[in-house]
């Protein structure tokens, strides 16, 4: 392996309006080597990225390739020169095919031009062989579940043979076999000599895959570190944060309250078996399962996103029954949902407008005026108790870090009073700093009364912040237990397929 740098970042800057996301990023990286990228959300690790991809222009700096100064006025020009990134929010169109997916914008054709299918479906089949997937190349991208839709991501990616592959937050939505087949593939490009930058909020994933790491913080390089013998989890977190970080989780215990929500016997879309369960006022419910387990159906279908099948619901002692959100939102139940890409935000509204949408029509006059004023009022409120990194309440929530957006989304339905909160992958692609902001405002909902289900694939996280652990499997529940009698042992037993 050469020991000189094959990729150089010299003097990188880079200015949106009133926000310097980079700032004089200098460093390298070797091939045939994984370099981690890690720092809080808006430390400028995606930026950065989106700048060796040609989807920024930087305003100062330069990029140097194998000893040549390059300069990308666009992706074309990116991918041309053999990079590719697989950011964390999935850049595929749902209505085209896996092969479609894979191929689009080198779509093998024949010599009168038309797409040759019988060869784009060979080619499609060895990529998802080559990473081990087994999803029908045939098959619509809207049919894939989120893990599956990562993997051909993945694949769309290899099969522009890039000499720089960067993946952000890739296992953000995979399983536990995926994500190991995922390390394979790493390994796999490691050996064959390829630049591999790995940007990840999972420590862990950090150590295991990673030769050398480079930490941002405030858009500013911290250091970097060429051997990972030399740091070690505490250092990471210093450099990335500013400051010691003992326990993110930093649980409190805190009075239970009376019966919130009974669910009896409920049915519906991705539930196998009826499902039952109580949530207290007070209570943060943690519902665990692997990739599949039917817990995020089960929050929309009591949020109303999707339509119950059978079953009763008590809300506050009384018969309730969603069809539909509106009147989900209107009894006081909130919804963070897992794809914040998909089903949270409004990309190209302000923050100030997606804080605002649920609460717009409460406070409108006679339902059509909006009410600006309380509207900026309440935007500028939820940004501060927040602390929502934004250069103002009029920024698009597109440009965004995803940790911010989370947070700007939990300010939409603090805006107005919650008695119940549906909390699906609640940190999802968050660093560590804004995990423990998260943990911190889901305790004081809590202890205002608000009762909590955190649905999450993160065992420690389950572990950290709940009081009452359920496990799911295979579309129902297979199990409970309290927070003293919960341990990793315990809950990957009850979550993982039991065998013949």
């Amino acid at each position: 392996m050469q020991t000189s740098d094959y990729l150089k970042f010299e003097g990188i800057g880079k200015v949106f309006p009133g926000v310097k996301a980079l700032d004089n990023i200098t460093f390298g990286a070797k091939e045939g080597s994984v370099h981690g990228l890690i720092g809080e959300n808006g430390a400028g690790k995606s930026t950065l990225l989106k700048i060796l991809s040609g989807a920024h222009q930087p305003n100062s700096g330069k990029i140097i390739i194998n000893g040549i100064d390059v300069k990308f006025a666009n992706a074309s020009a990116a991918i041309a020169a053999g990079v590719a990134v697989i950011y964390q929010e999935l850049q595929l169109v749902p209505e085209l095919t896996v092969a479609e997916n894979i191929f689009l914008g080198h779509l093998p054709a024949n010599n009168l031009g038309w797409v040759n299918k019988k060869e784009l479906l060979k080619k499609a089949m060895f990529e998802l062989e080559r990473i081990g997937e087994k999803i029908s190349p045939n098959t619509r991208l809207i049919k894939l579940s989120i893990a599956q839709r990562q993997m051909v991501e993945i694949a769309k990616a290899l099969s522009k043979g890039a000499q720089i592959i960067a993946f952000d937050e890739p296992t953000s939505s995979l399983s536990e076999k995926e994500t190991q087949q995922l390390f394979k593939i790493i390994a796999d490009l490691k050996s064959q000599g390829k630049v591999v930058f790995y940007v990840s909020h999972r420590m862990e994933e950090i150590f295991k895959v990673c030769d050398a790491v480079t930490v941002f913080r405030d858009g500013q390089h911290v250091r970097t570190e060429y051997n990972m013998n030399n740091v070690d989890n505490d250092s990471l977190v210093k450099w990335m944060v500013g400051r010691e970080l003992n326990d993110i989780y930093n649980y409190r215990s805190r009075q239970i309250g009376a019966e919130l929500i009974n669910v009896q016997n409920l049915t519906g879309p991705g539930i196998s078996s009826p499902i039952s369960f109580k949530v207290n006022k007070n209570e943060i419910i943690g519902f665990f399962g692997l990739v599949g387990a039917g817990r995020t159906e089960l929050m929309r279908v009591i949020f109303g996103a999707e339509k119950s099948t059978g079953g009763d619901i008590t809300l506050n002692g009384k018969r309730y029954h969603s069809s539909r959100p509106s009147q989900a939102i209107k009894n006081r139940i909130a919804y963070v949902p897992e794809d914040r890409k998909q089903d949270g935000i409004l990309p190209i509204a302000t923050v100030e407008e997606n804080i605002n949408v649920t609460s717009r029509p409460i406070h409108s006059s006679g339902r059509f005026w909006i009410n600006n004023k309380w509207e900026h009022k309440n935007a500028l409120e939820q940004i501060k108790s927040l602390r929502v990194k934004t250069p103002s309440a009029k920024q698009l929530m597109k440009n965004l870090s995803g940790g911010n957006q989370q947070k700007a989304i939990l300010g939409r339905w603090l805006s107005e009073k919650v008695d119940l909160l549906l909390f699906d992958e609640p940190t999802r692609g968050i660093d560590v700093g804004a995990k423990s902001e998260i943990y911190d405002i889901t305790y004081k909902l809590a202890e205002e009364g608000t009762g909590i289900i955190v649905v999450s694939s993160d065992l420690p996280e389950i572990l950290g912040i709940c009081d009452r652990i359920i496990v799911m499997r295979e579309g129902k529940i297979s199990g409970e237990l309290t927070r003293e009698k919960a341990s990793p042992a315990a809950i990957l037993k009850l979550a993982l397929p039991v065998e013949d």
